[in-house]
C-alpha cells in the first residue's frame, strides 16, 4: 500500500489550545510537508508547536478582530472554507468538529475527514448553546435562524467526506444520526510516555482543562462545597470567574499551569474528576498514564477509555449529588497505579500515528482502485 504525496491538512480555527489541536499537531508530524488551512490563527492562543508551520488562513483572519473574535463573523465561515483552492492536492484530510469538512475538492481528491464530533452548537448541542449566549436579547432572537441555514450547509458540506474518521464510539453514533455515514474509529493520540507515577499522593481531588460550560466544572464545585475535602482546578476559560465565585475556600483554582506543574497534579491527585459528556477526554487518560484513577460520568467517551473498578469508578446521574456519592464511595488504595498506566498507554500518540497511517494507506489504496 501507498500514501498520496501531496496532502493538504484543513483545520477549523487556530484560536485555542485544546484536545483538535493536539490532533491536528501529531497529523503535522505525520506529513511534515503538508500546508495546514484554517480559517484564522491567532498565535498569542494557539499552541506554540504551530509557530514554525505552514499556515494559510482564510479572509476572516484579514477582518477587524478576525483572529481574536473570529466567533462574530459565525455567518461567513462556511463560505471562508469553500474559497479555500485545494486543486492541487490528491489528498486532503480535515480535522474538524465545526467547519473545515465543508472544503471543496476535485472529483478525484480523496478527502478523508477526522471528525471530532458532529458541530455541536448545529445539532447535539444546539438548544443548550442558544440559551448560554451572553448577547442581547435581540441578537439571541435572531441566531436560531441563522443556525438554521448553517446546519443544512453542514449536512450538504458533509456529503462532500469520502471517508469519515471518527475519534469515539459516540461520535460515530453522532455521524451516523446525523450525517447518515459511515465511519472508522481511530481514537485520538495522547502523549502518554510524558508522564509518570508517583510513590505517593497528596489529599487532594483534581479536575481541569478549559473551563466551559459543558464540561460541567459546577457539578465538581458544588459537591466538594458540600463535601468540604480540597478540589484544586486547573485551566482558564470564560467559567472560570462563576466558578470562582461559587466555590468555598477549600476550593483552588490554580489558572493555566506548565507542564511540569500539570505532571506533579496529575501523580500526585487521589483521583481525576470527569463530570462532562466528552467525545473522547483526552485529560482522564493523562490522569491515568499518571497512575491515577478516574472518577467519570458514565457517559461518551470515558465509556471507552475508563474500565470501571480498575482504572477508575463511574457515577451515572449528572448531578452533583451523584457526582458527591462517587467521591464518598472512592477507596485510592483499591487501585494499581502500574496497571491504570498500563491501560493509558494503549492510546499513546505513537499508537495513533500506526492506526492513522494504515487506514490512510487502505482508503488511498481503495480510492486508486476506484480512479484506475
Amino acid at each position: 500500500m501507498s500514501q498520496p504525496r501531496r496532502i493538504a491538512l484543513v483545520h477549523d480555527h487556530l484560536g485555542q489550545d485544546g484536545g483538535a489541536e493536539r490532533v491536528l499537531a501529531v497529523l503535522q508530524e505525520l506529513y511534515p510537508e503538508a500546508p495546514t488551512y484554517t480559517l484564522v490563527y491567532n498565535p498569542a492562543r494557539a499552541n506554540p508547536v504551530f509557530a514554525g508551520r505552514d499556515i494559510r488562513t482564510s479572509f476572516l483572519q484579514r477582518l477587524p478582530f478576525g483572529s481574536r473574535r473570529y466567533q462574530w463573523y459565525l455567518a461567513w465561515m462556511p463560505n471562508a472554507v469553500e474559497r479555500f483552492d485545494l486543486t492541487e492536492y490528491e489528498a486532503v484530510i480535515s480535522s474538524s468538529a465545526m467547519f473545515a469538512r465543508g472544503v471543496i475538492t476535485l472529483p478525484q481528491t480523496l478527502h478523508i475527514d477526522y471528525c471530532h464530533t458532529p458541530t455541536r452548537f448545529l445539532w447535539s448541542d444546539t438548544h443548550r448553546y442558544v440559551e448560554e449566549l451572553r448577547y442581547p436579547r435581540v441578537v439571541r432572537a435572531l441566531i436560531p435562524f441563522l443556525l438554521t441555514r448553517i446546519r443544512q450547509w453542514d449536512r450538504l458540506a458533509a456529503d462532500r467526506v469520502d471517508l469519515f474518521f471518527a475519534n469515539s464510539v459516540s461520535v460515530q453514533r453522532r455521524i451516523e444520526k446525523y450525517y447518515r455515514r459511515p465511519s472508522t474509529i481511530v481514537h485520538p493520540p495522547v502523549n502518554t510516555t510524558q508522564f509518570s507515577a508517583a510513590d505517593r499522593v497528596g489529599n487532594y481531588f483534581l479536575i481541569g482543562g478549559r473551563l466551559v460550560a459543558y464540561k460541567r466544572y459546577d457539578l465538581a464545585v458544588r459537591a466538594f462545597n458540600r463535601l468540604g475535602i480540597p478540589l484544586k482546578i486547573f485551566g482558564v476559560g470564560p467559567e472560570e470567574r462563576r466558578l470562582s465565585e461559587l466555590a468555598k475556600p477549600n476550593i483552588e483554582f490554580l489558572g493555566r499551569v506548565t507542564p511540569d506543574e500539570l505532571k506533579r497534579l496529575y501523580r500526585e491527585c487521589l483521583a481525576f474528576l470527569h463530570p462532562q459528556e466528552e467525545d473522547f477526554g483526552i485529560t482522564a487518560i493523562e490522569a491515568n498514564a499518571s497512575g491515577r484513577p478516574v472518577i467519570a460520568y458514565a457517559a461518551g467517551g470515558a465509556l471507552e477509555t475508563v474500565i470501571d473498578g480498575r482504572t477508575g469508578i463511574f457515577f451515572h446521574e449528572q448531578e452533583w449529588e451523584s457526582l458527591a456519592d462517587a467521591v464518598i464511595r472512592f477507596q485510592p488504595e483499591r487501585f494499581n497505579a502500574a496497571d491504570i498506566r498500563a491501560h493509558a498507554l494503549t492510546f499513546d500518540t505513537a499508537q495513533f500515528k500506526q492506526r492513522f497511517s494504515r487506514a490512510v494507506e487502505a482508503a488511498w489504496t481503495e480510492h486508486l482502485r476506484k480512479w484506475s
